[in-house]
């Protein structure tokens, strides 16, 4: 959340409630499945699935011509090489990634992280 943007604006200051995103947004991400099943009365396997389409189309064609701009990064699970962000060598983890048509991938470095993320 710390990147994301709304109309070219930081998501977090078109709605300036750190409570929010620190507790009520992350509980309502992680519930997200069965609410989906609440609403719909279906399983949440096809927001699973369209994920994994848009994940494998990044992939494949890349994430934009600028690979140094964060509006080019996704995040994808790679494994640490230990350099980066302080996550410990060979940790599966979550890094912000820019990625060329083809499939290779690059961690973005010198983003700032917040100490809560």
């Amino acid at each position: 959340m710390n990147h994301a943007t709304v109309d070219g604006k930081p998501v977090k200051t078109v709605c300036d409630d750190q409570q929010y995103w620190n507790e009520e947004f992350i509980s309502k991400v992680q519930k997200r499945g069965g609410e989906l099943m609440g609403i719909t009365g279906k399983p949440s396997a096809g927001s699973a699935a369209l994920a994994v389409c848009d994940h494998m189309h990044d992939w494949w064609y890349g994430t934009s011509a600028n690979e140094h701009a964060i509006d080019s990064a996704v995040s994808m699970g790679v494994i640490s090489d230990g350099n980066t962000y302080g996550v410990p060598e060979g940790l599966m983890f979550s890094f912000p990634v820019s990625i060329a048509a083809g499939g290779e991938w690059t961690i973005m470095k010198d983003l700032e992280i917040s100490e809560f993320s």
